[in-house]
């Protein structure tokens, strides 16, 4: 899956996850939030949320601490 990690309208950073034929360039155009912070791809493996890679389109790289605020995201969905 790829992922867009944005700021939300208070600050927060907020990942969109989406589909990998979906371009990270389409998905942005989609969304209201003013600035991306980062993007790149997000696997589930057996110790977690890992995010690597770039997207070319939006000059973004996936982020260090990208992996733990998807994993928050899920292991608290009202965050």
């Amino acid at each position: 899956m790829k992922y867009i990690m944005f700021e939300d309208f208070s600050g927060a950073p907020t990942p969109i996850i989406f589909p990998n034929r979906i371009d990270h360039a389409d998905m942005r155009e989609q969304m209201p939030y003013s600035r991306a912070l980062s993007a790149g791809f997000v696997t589930m493996r057996a110790d977690g949320f890992h995010c690597h890679g770039s997207s070319k389109e939006l000059d973004l790289k996936a982020g260090p601490g990208d992996a733990a605020i998807i994993a928050d995201k899920f292991a608290d969905p009202e965050s």
